[in-house]
């Protein structure tokens, strides 16, 4: 039942929504994994970058889609939870466990291992509209721990204005999808891989902020 309503909710009710309310370009689709595991690393501006990410995968993939989210807030309350965990499948971690020493990536390597496809957001937390804040280095660990997993930078634009933070009102607004070319860790070696990789990672998607044409509406 739950995977039917899963199937339901994002085939049905997130599509259409995102169908009916923004006007969406995708560019470089294609370089858009189509099988796990993978990496899609994005900016963060708003709850709707995660629907509007696992939208334009095929159905077919929802199953292996597990975005990362922070379990003391998606999981806190029942319906919530519910929606997070069952519906849009996150993977949670528990920022308490973690601030106590608890290896935040593991559960995230394990999906990998499971051929599962992550969405992650580097920067943590949602930022302003439109702006790159800084970047984690969580997914450059992932990277170099699982060297030939592909991550894909997505740079994201629009979102923050059609879905504000703090807001539960979609606003209909031109929103773009930008899909980079993918990074390995494989492509990095040595003691300072990871840095090496994060450097590439936040090159890749300055470039594709900077290649943005749609206005900031400001």
């Amino acid at each position: 039942m739950t995977r039917v309503l899963r199937f339901l909710f994002f085939g049905v009710v997130v599509r259409g929504a995102i169908l009916l309310t923004l006007g969406l370009t995708v560019r470089n689709r294609e370089r858009l994994p189509t099988r796990g595991p993978a990496i899609i690393a994005a900016n963060h501006n708003s709850h709707l970058d995660t629907l509007a990410l696992m939208s334009l995968m095929p159905l077919s993939l929802l199953p292996k889609l597990r975005p990362v989210a922070a379990a003391d807030y998606f999981l806190s309350g029942k319906l919530r939870g519910w929606l997070a965990r069952d519906i849009v499948g996150i993977i949670p971690l528990d920022r308490a466990k973690i601030r106590k020493g608890a290896d935040p990536l593991a559960a995230l390597e394990e999906a990998l291992d499971r051929g599962e496809i992550l969405v992650l957001f580097p920067e943590g937390s949602r930022g302003e509209p439109e702006a790159l804040g800084r970047f984690k280095t969580g997914v450059g660990q992932l990277a170099v721990s699982r060297p030939d997993v592909p991550v894909i930078p997505v740079y994201m634009h629009g979102f923050g204005k059609a879905l504000p933070r703090g807001s539960s009102l979609l606003v209909p607004f031109n929103c773009t999808v930008s899909v980079g070319e993918r990074l390995y860790g494989r492509e990095f070696d040595g003691p300072h891989a990871r840095r090496e990789f994060m450097a590439g990672y936040e090159s890749r998607m300055s470039e594709l902020a900077a290649a943005e044409t749609v206005p900031d509406w400001d």
